[in-house]
């Protein structure tokens, strides 16, 4: 029966990849952290594969254990020799994982996949994305903005001289000061 590697392409960024990383440094650095009594523990290649796997693709503990039985290049990406049928490990198994190889260990992981990009890992400027930041919208929901519309369709018939039966300001009033009793603010900003 062939191998995984050998039922791939070897052209996938993924194989080469898998490839290139000095899986062996890992091993080393965090061997010191498991222990030969008790119940065997996953290899390290996988656990620092799903790790990897799950920044690589921007993915859940729960996604990328899932997605890995479905996906064969993941499997050989975290040294797999064939296919395999179940999930790798629990997905609170990559939390123990990080906790156990502490910030220095994520750092290791980080600093050697950074440094197998050479020189084009590195950059001369960063530059720093604002949109992220929050805006000052207002969204339909807010109290400020029906007391607008409010307001605003009073001055429209004031000045289409539409004469209105009733105006409603006391409930409008009312509602607005039992809205803003669920804020808890002394002075209620949607006001």
């Amino acid at each position: 029966m062939p191998s995984l590697a050998e039922q791939l392409d070897r052209r996938q960024p993924l194989f080469k990849l898998a490839d290139g990383i000095p899986w062996q440094v890992f091993e080393k650095e965090f061997g010191i952290y498991y222990s030969e009594e008790g119940r065997p523990a996953k290899p390290v290649r996988l656990m620092v594969g799903l790790l990897l796997l799950k920044q690589m693709f921007n993915v859940s503990d729960e996604t990328v254990v899932a997605q890995w039985v479905q996906n064969p290049y993941w499997q050989y990406f975290c040294g797999m020799n064939e296919f395999q049928w179940e999930l790798p490990c629990d997905p609170s198994d990559l939390v123990y994982f990080r906790r156990r190889i502490g910030e220095e260990g994520v750092t290791l992981i980080l600093g050697l996949s950074a440094s197998m990009h050479g020189e084009r890992a590195r950059e001369t400027e960063v530059v720093i994305d604002t949109t992220a930041q929050e805006k000052n919208t207002t969204y339909p929901s807010d109290t400020k903005l029906y007391r607008k519309i409010i307001t605003r369709c009073w001055k429209l018939a004031d000045r289409n001289e539409v004469k209105l039966r009733r105006r409603y300001s006391k409930e409008v009033r009312r509602c607005r000061h039992a809205l803003c009793k669920r804020c808890s603010w002394p002075i209620c900003p949607c006001l």
